[in-house]
């Protein structure tokens, strides 16, 4: 025997029998106003329609129903939202760690991997790490952050200037607009 486990991660949606109110106020198919009734008669007539009863404003003083086709109204809705989410651009910070005394190759490459992220639209977080007694040397930490951030200005801006938190200095830059 095989036990199907219903689905419980959606909120019960308040559609014929789930609505669970003495008396509706129903609006028509078109629109129109069909007045208070009571739950059985407004299920019985969208039945008589062939269409559902679905509850548009269960908060108000006397819930609101509409005689609907719920299958295409429940589908325009997932329609709508998949257009959302495929218009909503996702921006993700990359991270890049710096040292204040990065050698100049090292430093190319970092530039480079920067130069890559920011052209393909992506904001890049600049980490610089302060080991052990090079904190007392902030400047020199200071002087590579800047000549990374002069190197790549032509492409990117300076969301959020170079700050200390801890031991860490760090800056994030974004593509430039258009």
């Amino acid at each position: 025997m095989r036990y199907d486990k219903p689905k419980r991660n959606a909120p019960e949606e308040l559609v014929n029998e789930n609505i669970r109110f003495h008396e509706v106020l129903v609006i028509g198919p078109n629109g129109e106003q069909m007045g208070k009734m009571l739950r059985r008669e407004a299920i019985q007539t969208a039945y008589d329609m062939e269409l559902d009863l679905y509850c548009v404003a269960p908060n108000a003083e006397v819930p609101v129903c509409k005689i609907m086709d719920y299958g295409r109204y429940r589908f325009n809705e997932q329609k709508k939202a998949r257009e959302a989410k495929k218009k909503q651009h996702v921006t993700e910070v990359k991270p890049l760690r710096l040292s204040p005394v990065i050698d100049d190759h090292d430093f190319d490459t970092k530039l480079k991997q920067a130069r890559k992220w920011i052209e393909e639209e992506q904001k890049v977080k600049i980490d610089m790490r302060f080991r052990g007694r090079m904190i007392t040397r902030k400047e020199v930490g200071e002087e590579v952050m800047n000549r990374f951030i002069a190197q790549i200005s032509d492409i990117a801006q300076v969301d959020r200037k170079p700050s200390m938190q801890g031991n860490t200095m760090s800056v994030v830059l974004s593509p430039l607009k258009k």
